[in-house]
């Protein structure tokens, strides 16, 4: 997700002297680094001064440029949280936070690097929107989306390396704000990710599909603003609806959709999976952080029975 995001910006901003790049202390690489040789004046690397970064974020925003703040996603939300909700939210402008690495991705780096509150965070600030593309192409439709659009900021949570494509044969397109069918064989069971944990989801679906269930997949790239129809429809059409996501449960995708469900009396089984309410002192892969937090396929699929 990295890479494409970085080769995106890159091609998009040959185009558009508007777009700009706002760093904290990480190193640019790839079509990153490229954009910073090409285009030296529309590159800024503020050190460990995220709050720096957002402000000057804002300022450009103001002068009529499009800039992107990028960098490790707990630094680009956590650290300078109160200029992201006063300088840039309050204000509504079009500045894209970028957060590299969203979830457990930094697994071995430990719980500073972990951003496993950030969707749900990011969701309850005024006028935020929080998008968090599934696969490479996703975060191909994202960024586009994020560098042509007016309406305000928002929070594009991103993986950082080895993400699968899931979307290539998907039968509907990325639209901002929709619920996207990437995957259906059947109408038994839907389950609704995004993000980079949709490798797990898609796992549990290949393993239900054996089980001799029709299971639909959908990518919820735009956590917010929350497609409501969107889920009121799929809380309807199947008998069963599973949310996996890879963010706390408190205030996170399956806390709304529960919400949704209980607000319009829906009839179908309902189950939510989601990082614990607490921090893991530990180390691992991202599969054996995930492990930790009890997100596994054999789990998951022991506990949908």
């Amino acid at each position: 997700m990295r890479n494409r995001f970085a080769d995106t910006f890159y091609e998009l901003g040959r185009e558009d002297p508007r777009l700009c790049v706002i760093v904290a202390d990480i190193s640019p690489a790839g079509s990153i680094a490229r954009f910073r040789e090409e285009f030296p004046e529309r590159f800024v690397n503020t050190g460990v001064a995220e709050q720096i970064m957002i402000g000057m974020a804002a300022g450009m925003a103001q002068r009529g440029l499009r800039p992107f703040a990028y960098t490790i996603a707990t630094f680009t939300l956590f650290r300078p949280f109160e200029m992201i909700r006063d300088d840039l939210c309050y204000q509504g402008l079009p500045v894209t936070c970028v957060g590299i690495g969203g979830g457990l991705t930094y697994s071995t780096l430990g719980a500073t690097h972990h951003a496993q509150e950030d969707v749900a965070l990011a969701c309850t600030v005024p006028n935020l929107r929080v998008i968090a593309p599934c696969d490479p192409a996703e975060v191909v439709a994202a960024t586009r989306w994020c560098a042509t659009q007016s309406e305000g900021p928002v929070y594009l949570r991103l993986g950082k390396a080895g993400e699968p494509d899931f979307t290539a044969d998907a039968p509907e397109p990325w639209v901002f704000g929709k619920l996207r069918t990437i995957r259906r064989s059947g109408g038994d069971v839907c389950i609704l990710s995004y993000g980079s944990i949709m490798k797990m989801a898609m796992e549990v679906a290949d393993a239900l599909e054996r089980q001799g269930k029709g299971v639909c997949v959908k990518s919820c790239h735009t956590v917010k603003p929350l497609d409501r129809a969107g889920i009121i429809d799929t809380l309807a059409a199947f008998d069963e609806v599973v949310v996996i996501e890879e963010c706390v449960g408190n205030g996170g995708l399956g806390m709304q959709v529960k919400a949704i469900a209980w607000e319009e009396g829906a009839n179908c089984r309902l189950r939510t999976f989601s990082l614990q309410d607490r921090f893991l002192h530990m180390y691992g892969s991202h599969d054996e952080v995930l492990a930790a937090h009890g997100l596994d396929v054999a789990r998951i699929l022991s506990a949908l029975g």
